[in-house]
């Protein structure tokens, strides 16, 4: 082989994105791929990676290059497949293939010239892929051909961490909306608004097709049709995951066929001029506050509903805490919630009272600002809230301001309530990912007349801020009025 450098090119484009459903030659395509770049690899002693999210991902893609070569007489004398390792050899020029499974040791040691990454989306679940994928790119960077591929299906839970963020970027810059980036999209996917349409346009099989590339190939209409109604049947969990998977639909608000009644109408009502503690006490005429939660194995949420001075609009804003408990016990969730941490939605607590504490201070912020009422300004979920109360009363928040909300059944007319004034844009929230996350969770139950809100996965969904939210709609629905500044703003003492 010749080692002259002009023939090693300088790529403009040195990411690949590609979003495509199961059963479409993913994994036996993403093998081939990395078995052409070792083959028209120029450079000696070069390293290629392709990276599985498993270890049962990373055989079937060794099995896959392998067999590839061991079809070819001579590729087979061109490579040395070393199996007990996972690596393949080009014997001319010493470059190597290595098939690896996730961990952050991957690139111990290592600059490799591509890499292949296969089934992105679960390393979202997965708290240090992030630091991973960035040595990636950074160890890639150095060479002029460097390239990083990216194949994977859409996530069977709302997309988080790094999968999100590489697949936020993907559609922007297929919309136009970033420009002059290196990066190249490939979406196998329907439009958002297909997607989230009530009448569920992307559930006909006739449409099926522009988003399969491997139609009649590697899969078959009739077949995807069979497991389509099996899960259909099966109930809404089924049929998010069958259709997150084979059809790249996102599981989230849209994608629920028993979710909370006032999901469809939660994405319109996010405030154009966003919403903060803040804003909140700056435009608002009175408050009330709801908290949920608090578990070591929860969200500890806490939601605040003000009613405008000007519009009478209902405005609400949510925020969360968790212990490093729940990032151990639901890892399903770790790369979504330390997500919703780093961009301050909500706080991963160093400390045991850490959210009591930051509870304590936000409620107080809003106390000295005199919006809350004079009375049942504060909501809490009657169990296990002795430590809530204790900090309220240590900041010297009178007691009548905490009233006991009624749960279960008994909180039907809050959620109805909180459907209608959603539908009618008289309740407008913060935007924010983690209620968007919540209100995804929600599923509808109905007992009698009444109506419960539960989780749609059971232990991981978490849905606490959401809760918060209906004990706060709860004290704002009786029509309060604001007890009027604290003696401290009075006197000038008051720091927001």
């Amino acid at each position: 082989m010749s080692d002259d450098r002009s023939v090693i090119i300088d790529r403009t484009v040195r990411k690949f994105f590609q979003l495509v459903p199961k059963k479409n030659s993913k994994t036996t395509n993403g093998a081939a791929i990395m078995v052409t770049a070792l083959l028209r690899n120029r450079r000696p002693n070069a390293e290629f990676l392709l990276i599985g999210p498993t270890q049962a991902v990373a055989e079937l893609a060794y099995d896959q290059a392998s067999g590839i070569i061991e079809a070819d007489p001579w590729l087979s004398k061109k490579f040395q497949c070393r199996d007990h390792v996972k690596t393949i050899k080009d014997r001319a020029n010493g470059a190597e293939l290595k098939i690896r499974s996730f961990d952050n040791k991957v690139l111990v040691g290592s600059k490799p010239v591509g890499v292949l990454i296969d089934e992105e989306h679960e390393l979202g679940k997965i708290s240090y892929a992030r630091k991973v994928m960035t040595q990636i790119d950074g160890g890639v960077l150095p060479n002029e051909e460097g390239f990083v591929i990216i194949i994977t299906t859409q996530s069977d839970s709302p997309p988080a961490g790094v999968f999100a963020d590489d697949l936020r970027l993907a559609r922007q810059i297929r919309d136009g909306k970033v420009l002059g980036t290196d990066t190249l999209p490939m979406l196998y996917e329907f439009p958002m608004d297909f997607q989230s349409a009530k009448e569920r346009p992307w559930e006909d099989p006739e449409n099926w097709r522009m988003v399969l590339p491997n139609l009649d190939r590697s899969i078959a209409l009739p077949r995807l049709v069979t497991k389509f109604r099996e899960a259909q049947a099966t109930g809404v969990e089924a049929l998010s995951i069958w259709a997150s998977q084979h059809l790249n639909i996102q599981i989230g608000v849209a994608l629920t066929t028993d979710g909370w009644a006032g999901a469809p109408y939660w994405p319109d009502a996010a405030d154009p001029e966003g919403l903060s503690i803040e804003t909140l006490i700056e435009r608002c005429e009175v408050i009330t506050a709801g908290i949920d939660g608090g578990g070591l194995d929860d969200l500890l949420g806490l939601s605040l509903i003000g009613r405008d001075k000007v519009t009478k609009d209902w405005l609400c804003w949510q925020y969360a805490w968790a212990h490093p408990d729940v990032l151990e016990r639901r890892k399903e969730i770790a790369g979504r919630l330390q997500d919703l941490a780093d961009t301050g939605q909500m706080t991963i607590c160093d400390y045991s009272t850490q959210d009591i504490e930051e509870l304590g201070e936000m409620i107080e912020t809003v106390y000295q600002a005199g919006l809350f009422p004079e009375d049942a300004a504060i909501g809490l979920d009657p169990v296990g809230v002795a430590v809530i109360v204790d900090e309220m009363s240590g900041r010297g928040i009178p007691d009548d301001l905490m009233v006991a909300v009624p749960q279960g059944y008994r909180l039907s007319g809050n959620i109805q309530g909180a459907e209608r004034k959603l539908k009618s844009g008289t309740l407008w929230h913060d935007g924010s990912d983690l209620m968007t996350w919540c209100v995804g969770n929600a599923r509808a139950e109905r007992r009698g007349s009444a109506i419960l809100i539960t989780k749609q996965v059971s232990g991981s969904a978490k849905i606490d801020p959401l809760i918060a939210l209906f004990n706060a709609f709860s004290l704002m629905s009786r029509n309060p009025v604001a007890s009027g500044p604290t003696v401290y703003q009075g006197r000038g003492a008051l720091i927001l």
